[in-house]
């Protein structure tokens, strides 16, 4: 398959480029970006060719992976749907629901498949204890907390201006809830929310499955706290998200794979763009929580 890169920025040179260029099944045809200097230098990196124009590197593959923030990242994968390309893309889906549900709508309607890349659901062991417990189910309440230290550190992301504006709830919330909710079930409601240190910010979920859960996310953490922790308890006792040290390339891949997949004719992924915007709105919810009362 044809694929093209929309996005040039540390992310995009650290995982989509190198994943893309190593896939088996994908020719890696080309990147685009806002900026056409910082495309030519990426397409130089990675044997590939820099495009002036998004559309013109639409009309040239049958699908596109993004790594733009999630408002630019929607009107373009808008776009790159009703030019029938596929959809490798990142998370969040989008910054507002509107923006999410356009996606979803002009997904559906171009009839492409779409993968969001919600990095957790893409590593074997954490997906195969996702896969574990909620078959177990039972579920009394869970805990996650995804602590980040991406303005406390030394981050390449430090001076990324949408992490800087929507925090921790839009960057690493979606990683939290794409582990908790195939576990526990679509969330009813954010029934709590309060501002922390920094960016931090804490939320409880009200689940269909009956359990409640608590989250803790932050990019302000101390370098040394930082890390992901997702606990269940529950009939069966307490389990632990396994941890894993594996980069994103390797996951990327097997987000390819999915794509390549649903494209071919298989069932739409779990993480396609209508799970991407079930997230969006959760996380627009417990935004318009912490306005609200703070």
């Amino acid at each position: 398959m044809r694929i093209g890169l929309l996005g040039t920025g540390p992310w995009a040179d650290m995982a989509h480029a190198p994943a893309l260029r190593r896939h088996d099944g994908l020719d890696f045809v080309g990147v685009w970006g806002r900026r056409p200097d910082a495309a030519e230098e990426l397409a130089d990196r990675h044997g590939t060719r820099a495009y002036d124009d998004a559309d013109a590197l639409l009309a040239d593959v049958e699908a596109v992976a993004v790594a733009l923030p999630p408002a630019v990242q929607a009107e373009l994968a808008v776009r790159a749907a009703r030019a029938g390309c596929h959809l490798l893309l990142d998370k969040p889906l989008a910054a507002t629901v509107p923006q999410g549900r356009a996606v979803v709508e002009a997904v559906r309607a171009a009839g492409v498949a779409s993968v969001v890349f919600f990095t957790a659901r893409f590593q074997p062991g954490t997906e195969a204890w996702i896969t574990e417990q909620a078959a177990r189910g039972d579920w009394f309440t869970a805990r996650a907390q995804w602590l980040g230290a991406v303005f406390s550190g030394d981050s390449p992301f430090a001076d990324s201006p949408w992490r800087r504006e929507k925090g921790a709830l839009w960057d690493v919330g979606p990683h939290a809830l794409s582990v908790l909710l195939p576990v526990l079930g679509d969330a009813r409601g954010v029934t709590a929310a309060a501002p922390g240190p920094g960016d931090t910010v804490h939320l409880v979920l009200d689940h269909t499955g009956g359990a409640s859960s608590t989250l803790t996310l932050s990019l302000t953490a101390p370098p040394a706290a930082a890390g992901a922790t997702v606990e269940l308890c529950g009939g069966a006792g307490v389990t632990l998200l396994p941890e894993s040290a594996e980069g994103p390339v390797p996951a990327l891949l097997r987000a390819a794979d999915a794509l390549l997949s649903s494209a071919g004719g298989g069932h739409p992924h779990a993480c396609d763009a209508a799970f991407g915007l079930r997230v969006t709105e959760i996380l627009a919810e417990a935004e318009a929580l912490l306005s609200d009362r703070w």
